[in-house]
């Protein structure tokens, strides 16, 4: 059996679950999320938990068991607390700022990378070099968090470019003097 799979997920105070079928629906302080699941699995909802079991032993069942139980424990998660990615800039003149609700790069690039920011999604420049990707979706902060990262990838000589917090590049060696 699944050990993810099995373990039920708490729902805090505060959070909405509403089971239609196979369409599961999280309401809470930070907004709402939905998420259609599987025959393979069912879904209930009993005193504040909410537990995923499999209608049978097939191996596609087995895999959908672990995932859907991630999957809704996420959505939880986010609607009440929600997620963030942390992303670094380095490099002479790389900067960010906030802009209309957007994030503004200058990544020495000739002209400004405009990241428009999608529904639920969120942007925070505490410093320069320094964004913050906010939202619900665990999945597409995830996804933005990359997309900008897809920018300026750190390279290794130097190490410029954009990482996440905490990333840390492999630096390779310079060229090698004449022998």
């Amino acid at each position: 059996m699944s050990r993810i799979g099995k373990q039920p997920i708490p729902v805090p105070s505060g959070v909405d679950v509403s089971i239609d079928g196979t369409m599961i629906t999280v309401k809470g302080p930070k907004g709402e999320l939905t998420q259609a699941v599987s025959d393979l699995v069912t879904v209930s909802n009993q005193e504040g938990l909410l537990t995923v079991s499999r209608v049978d032993d097939s191996r596609e069942a087995r895999s959908f068991h672990g995932l859907y139980r991630t999957l809704l424990s996420n959505m939880v998660v986010g609607v009440s607390e929600g997620f963030s990615k942390s992303l670094e800039i380095v490099g002479v003149g790389y900067r960010a700022a906030i802009k209309d609700a957007n994030l503004e790069l200058q990544l020495g690039y000739s002209h400004p990378v405009i990241v428009k920011a999608e529904d639920g999604i969120s942007f925070e420049v505490p410093a320069q070099t320094q964004v913050i990707v906010r939202g619900i979706d665990k999945q597409r902060v995830g996804q933005v968090a990359a997309d900008i990262r897809k920018w300026r990838k750190p390279e290794p000589y130097k190490g410029k470019g954009i990482r996440y917090s905490g990333e840390r590049v492999r630096r390779k060696q310079g060229k090698a003097a004449g022998n």
